[in-house]
């Protein structure tokens, strides 16, 4: 989710191919150079991969994280537009017609939703339970209004739970009752488990001084992998290693889970994946930087993620192969914060997390993907640098 990871942060308009063709040999004649070489440097950047570009969510301060029904039909995602709450709802919004529905409570913190295969409920994350819920939300509301700012951080409230939404119900399910951060959950593509992120180490057992202290300055470095059955049973722990593993997807077939590491330090993050037992973990990035919400195209050839390896608050859409043998190529080229790259299930389409409007908030945009360009600049990238700064 964006929000751990940095402070707060047009529509795209296409142009007919003549008048920019007009406008390459323009510039070529002001620049100097030849109109074959300015026309070959317009083809670089974003527009290598990614078309038609449009934002996606205009309502409400900010949007972000959403992710797809199998078919395609239906996204849900985490937006601030609730009036009297400054915290993040889930939404499902209908991509056929742009139909937008409240899915969470509408009171207390959101986060991470993800829709069940097969049956349409929805996975997500909540702290509505929370007797103190509406004061918090006061509590932000009145410092807001006081014109104060803070340096913005993710709480990872001891409260937040994993709920199940069913749309015949309209009723939540609640899966886990553990104190300590339980989000960040996925599901399987059978339907049948989840991985999650959990913080639940911290409180089930005594701390030493130094983990106390390292508890008050990082409570992250405290989260590892969780799978569970659908319906709450059958917990595991994935991982166990110092530092924040978090953000975790299913590969397309299964096969693995995908997931965004930090280092002991917290500083910088990378790509890892293993069974969902835990067994045969690999790193397929070591960008020297904060590489994270990584998810696998449809295909299974590449992942997309996000890193900010050109500057600390500019994060950009990357994408490496699936083995991590080569190094990580560039998709996005815009001001602002872009991450959080979710494909469509057919592949044909790039939903991710923009700042490139302006403003404080982020927002959802949408583009056609370009698979083939995308394997071809992975084919082209040059063999992965182990010690990448």
């Amino acid at each position: 989710m964006f929000q751990t990871l940095t402070s707060r942060f047009m529509k795209s308009h296409t142009r007919p191919r003549t008048a920019h063709s007009l406008l390459i040999v323009a510039a070529a004649f002001l620049l100097g150079l030849p109109a074959s070489e300015l026309a070959a440097a317009a083809e670089d950047g974003e527009g290598q991969f990614l078309s038609r570009t449009r934002r996606l969510v205009f309502e409400g301060k900010r949007s972000g994280e959403g992710y797809f029904s199998p078919d395609g039909t239906q996204m849900v995602f985490q937006a601030e537009r609730e009036e009297g709450n400054p915290f993040y709802q889930i939404y499902l919004m209908d991509m056929t017609n742009g139909d937008t529905r409240l899915v969470s409570p509408g009171h207390g913190k959101t986060t991470c939703a993800f829709i069940q295969p097969g049956t349409g409920r929805i996975l997500y994350s909540s702290t509505h339970h929370d007797p103190k819920t509406l004061d918090l939300q006061k509590e932000e509301l009145d410092f807001r209004a006081s014109g104060q700012e803070r340096r913005y951080s993710w709480d990872y409230d001891p409260e937040m739970e994993i709920y199940l939404w069913d749309p015949e119900t309209k009723e939540s399910t609640r899966l886990t009752n553990a104190l300590g951060y339980d989000a960040e959950g996925s599901i399987s593509p059978d339907g049948e488990w989840v991985v999650f992120a959990s913080m639940r180490q911290a409180y089930e057992r005594e701390l030493s001084e130094t983990e106390k202290k390292q508890f008050e300055i990082d409570p992250a470095y405290f989260s590892d992998l969780y799978v569970m059955k659908i319906d709450g049973s059958e917990l595991k722990k994935v991982t166990d290693t110092p530092g924040y593993d978090g953000g975790p997807f299913f590969f397309p077939d299964g096969s693995r889970i995908i997931w965004r590491r930090f280092d002991e330090s917290g500083l910088t993050a990378d790509v890892w994946s293993a069974k969902p037992d835990g067994s045969d973990a690999k790193r397929h990035t070591n960008f020297g930087a904060m590489s994270w919400a990584p998810y696998v195209h449809p295909s299974g050839d590449y992942i997309l993620f996000a890193s900010n390896k050109l500057g600390f608050s500019n994060f950009e859409v990357f994408m490496v192969d699936v083995a991590g043998k080569k190094e990580p190529v560039r998709v996005t080229y815009a001001d602002g914060f872009d991450g959080l790259p979710v494909p469509t299930p057919d592949g044909k389409q790039l939903v991710w997390t923009s700042g490139r409007h302006g403003g404080k908030g982020a927002q959802l945009y949408v583009a056609n993907w370009n698979h083939e360009a995308a394997l071809e600049a992975l084919s082209q990238s040059p063999p992965r640098t182990e010690n990448a700064k």
